[in-house]
């Protein structure tokens, strides 16, 4: 029996990677060459080799059934604690700027915050559909679940990474609602949560430092001025000047200036900015209307999946996947504070590679299971 896979998300997810590995090149040639004798293409043969092996992961997690993940949830949940667990051991995690993200296991570096936001979402999916019968009650519902959530994001917390963290709970408890977890239950955690969330940031002196920036943005000198705001927002200045430089039509691929070691690592986080200084307004509403596209295609998985494990596992991973997307848009272009999150499937990077396209892929093998019950039904 043929067994059909939602070509437009596929497609969107394919352009999108062929955009990121042009950008990521056209971002990194002048930092790969200032840093590694010449070779300009340094990052990006990096970035081509991890995509090879994304892509094989699509292909692996669209013919496996979706359903075995049930089974293996609980051992990922394990297995990215212990990881999370170990980053912060002395001499295992490999501090960068300030945070302790990278784990380094000798022969491979990763980052276990990227693999576990897709484990728990797997996880809070196969828990959601046995919870069922009792997840509008608090204590033997949704408290379970809500521990765990709020287990996993401190541990991210503590590296520290609060931008995953914020973004892994606010995918968490849309799940939840989605689970059909009572409001009130979810808004009363939150009133505890967030005077909890801005007292760590305001203590924390890197997140003081940039929260103090986005304020300043808009509120001026009612701030702290004896933080150096110009020096912690300097890479918002920098983006917003190639945002606006790139006009309607941008100048031209490869011809942006900001990546000329004025715009800080602009292959990662900020390669959106390279993307509106090149490719121009037409060009960033274009690789924004692929990712609308996958977020519409991943709700109507969602909907049309065959089972409460498949609507809970779909909507899960759209929400995670779109929420890093609106949250990079808006750390670009100054709408919202600095993180340290990735663009799916453009950003340079190794571990939120691989599982943004092991989602894609788990999502394609949802939508096929989802064609052949149908056919089942109709037959």
């Amino acid at each position: 029996m043929q067994q059909r896979i939602d070509l437009p998300l596929l497609i969107s997810c394919l352009l999108l990677i062929g955009i990121g590995s042009v950008m990521v090149y056209s971002a990194s040639s002048v930092v790969a060459e200032e840093m590694f004798s010449g070779d300009s293409g340094f990052f990006v043969k990096r970035y081509l080799i991890r995509l090879m092996i994304a892509l094989i992961i699509l292909v692996i997690f669209t013919s496996l059934n979706y359903q075995n993940l049930k089974k293996l949830s609980p051992l990922g949940m394990i297995f990215g604690a212990v990881l999370l667990i170990l980053v912060l051991v002395p001499g295992l995690g490999i501090p960068i700027r300030g945070a302790v993200r990278t784990l380094d296991l000798f022969w491979v570096t990763l980052q276990p915050a990227e693999g576990i936001k897709i484990a728990l979402v797997i996880y809070l999916a196969y828990w959601l559909e046995k919870k069922q019968n009792v997840i509008e009650q608090f204590r033997s519902g949704v408290l379970p679940g809500l521990v765990l959530i709020g287990g996993t994001c401190f541990l991210i917390a503590l590296q520290p990474d609060y931008g995953t963290a914020i973004v892994l709970g606010v995918t968490s408890f849309t799940m939840l609602y989605i689970g059909r977890a009572r409001l009130s239950h979810l808004f009363g955690v939150s009133f505890v949560v967030i005077p909890v969330l801005f007292f760590k940031l305001y203590n924390s002196t890197h997140s003081r430092q940039r929260l103090m920036t986005y304020f300043d943005r808009f509120f001026g000198s009612s701030v702290d001025q004896s933080i150096n705001l110009q020096g912690a927002d300097y890479q918002v200045q920098q983006a917003l000047i190639g945002l606006g430089t790139g006009g309607l039509f941008g100048t031209g691929l490869g011809q942006g200036r900001q990546k000329f070691l004025f715009l800080p690592d602009p292959h990662t986080d900020f390669v959106f900015a390279v993307i509106g200084e090149e490719l121009g307004f037409l060009g960033s509403v274009a690789v924004f209307s692929l990712f609308i596209v996958l977020a519409w295609r991943g709700m109507r998985i969602a909907r049309m999946a065959p089972d409460a494990f498949g609507f809970f596992l779909a909507s899960g991973l759209t929400v995670l996947i779109t929420l890093h997307v609106l949250v990079n848009l808006g750390v670009v272009t100054g709408v919202l504070p600095t993180t340290g999150l990735p663009l799916p499937f453009i950003s340079y990077g190794g571990s939120w590679l691989l599982f943004c396209m092991m989602s894609i892929g788990i999502m394609l093998n949802i939508s096929r299971r989802s064609y052949r019950q149908q056919r089942l039904d109709y037959e």
